[in-house]
């Protein structure tokens, strides 16, 4: 594969793999995925953020990252970031089973609100993964601080999730002259933030508290994988692939 080479994405996962007993491999991991990516940036002269081949290895890169960032003062730390990994390494593979899209962007792409907005939604995107695998986690070890974790995870994506919906909005505005087109890419995004609004809001009820709120909180990466991968492979869509 010209665009990405295959020997990266998988010198990348490998080191991943080995991070189960030290962080070392961890980072160098990270360093070869980042300089993958950044590869092929230069390589078509653009963000490589269009296509599930681009998106899914840029979905991968930001699991990794947050998952190294956000583990980085728990005292288990291994055995958190892990499972995160092994997350990141599963849409690794899935990007090289997609061919790259090098063909040159048309006009209404080029603007620093749709880069801004694809970026934005694949931060929080890898934060509602790393969050499902703290939920999966936290009903495995019932640890109160791994629900932490999740929450803060939520948290945090459901910022950077907020902050795409509206600059997706203004680049609607400037590509089509309105800010909503009721297609159902945008109509699953909403979903999908109602979905995390009310897991913040019923986490601070006592009887949503805990292993209520924690499964609200891995369904949702099940609604993100849909709205991602199944709205626009399946259905016509401004923004399908």
């Amino acid at each position: 594969m010209e665009s990405l080479p295959v020997w990266a994405a998988l010198l990348s996962s490998f080191l991943y793999l080995a991070g189960y007993r030290k962080i070392a491999p961890v980072y160098a991991g990270l360093a070869c995925h980042g300089g993958a990516m950044a590869y092929r940036g230069l390589q078509i002269g653009r963000l490589p953020i269009i296509g599930p081949h681009d998106t899914l290895f840029f979905m991968s890169l930001s699991i990794a990252f947050f998952a190294v960032a956000i583990t980085y003062k728990q005292t288990n730390r291994l055995r958190l970031l892990y499972p995160m990994l092994l997350l990141a390494v599963l849409f690794t593979g899935l990007s090289l089973a997609y061919p790259p899209h090098d063909s040159p962007l048309p006009p209404i792409l080029k603007t620093f609100w749709f880069e801004s907005h694809v970026a934005l939604s694949f931060f929080s995107y890898a934060l509602f993964g790393i969050a499902a695998v703290l939920g999966g986690l936290y009903l495995i070890r019932q640890d109160p601080q791994v629900e932490v974790l999740q929450y803060k995870a939520i948290l945090v994506g459901y910022c950077f999730f907020s902050a795409a919906m509206i600059f997706g909005g203004i680049w609607a505005f400037y590509a089509w002259g309105t800010y909503w087109l009721w297609t159902p890419k945008e109509l699953f995004t909403v979903i999908l933030w109602l979905h995390y609004s009310l897991y913040l809001h019923a986490r601070l009820r006592p009887a949503w508290a805990g292993k209520p709120a924690v499964l609200l909180g891995i369904f949702g990466f099940a609604i993100v994988m849909f709205t991602y991968l199944g709205v626009s492979l399946f259905m016509k869509s401004s923004h399908s692939f």
